[in-house]
């Protein structure tokens, strides 16, 4: 087996598979593929029955995130089974749309906390629970999106809930470079077709046309972002920190594609 990513007998824990479709599924398989250790840590028990379909049920653990000491007792269950870590994959996020795309000023407190909470505070709880068990040269990858500049109304509170994930990378980088040299980035993945997505109000449209301004006219394929993750995982990447690296195929260098303007502009 080729190793030039330096991941073989790496141990990989790796939260937020849902399903096939998921970026954390695709990422497992990866690093499976350069012959990673991969631990998998789920939502619930239901979950666990499904993923344990795809990967080996003693390497799977339930933790809901939004409960302090489930966090806990998951790095003292890792820790029994495992003496250290070599990279942690945050693949978490949640927002709730039962509203519809809401104005965003009509957001509810509730909402917005609870999207904070789950999509980045359980970044920074889960890398607390377990840094005594990261190695000192450890990669930690969160799962964000390609732009929280962009006021996409359908996306509503997940842009600043991303927003605060992509800046506690810097916070958190700096925070453990007291006493190791775990790094902390992001992969920023433009549009994907995944279970999660399609929750969205009005996500469907939006990913047919991020496809037309795409240069290639294909949208990111969600393996595409998983190998990124797993570069950033790997040795190879060690001088990466603190970044968001930004996977949209170049469709931020073509909004104003001139085929699309003209449809605009013409009326067609």
């Amino acid at each position: 087996m080729n190793d030039f990513l330096r991941l073989k007998g790496k141990t990989i824990l790796v939260t937020g598979i849902a399903n096939r479709k998921s970026v954390a599924y695709h990422i497992a398989r990866q690093l499976q593929e350069c012959g990673a250790h991969v631990l998998c840590a789920v939502r619930s028990e239901r979950r666990r029955e499904q993923v344990g379909k795809w990967f080996d049920s003693e390497d799977i653990f339930v933790c809901d995130v939004l409960h302090p000491e489930q966090i806990d007792a998951l790095a003292s269950d890792v820790k029994e089974q495992v003496p250290r870590i070599d990279g942690l994959v945050h693949s978490i996020a949640f927002a709730d749309y039962r509203d519809g795309a809401a104005a965003f000023h009509e957001v509810s407190k509730r909402d917005f906390l609870n999207a904070l909470d789950v999509s980045c505070y359980s970044l920074i709880s889960l890398s607390r629970a377990f840094q005594p068990l990261l190695a000192d040269d450890a990669s930690v990858v969160t799962i964000s999106i390609s732009t929280t500049r962009m006021a996409a109304e359908n996306y509503g509170i997940m842009g600043p809930a991303k927003a605060a994930l992509d800046s506690s990378l810097a916070f958190l980088s700096k925070s453990f470079s007291r006493f190791s040299r775990v790094r902390f980035n992001a992969v920023g993945p433009g549009l994907l077709k995944t279970s999660a997505s399609a929750g969205i109000p009005g996500y469907v449209d939006s990913y047919l046309y991020a496809e037309q301004v795409i240069p290639r006219k294909q949208a990111v394929a969600t393996e595409e972002a998983a190998a990124v993750a797993v570069f950033l995982l790997s040795p190879r990447s060690s001088g990466i920190v603190a970044q968001t690296v930004v996977v949209d195929a170049g469709m931020s260098i073509n909004y104003f594609d001139q085929a699309i303007v003209g449809r605009v502009v013409g009326g067609e």
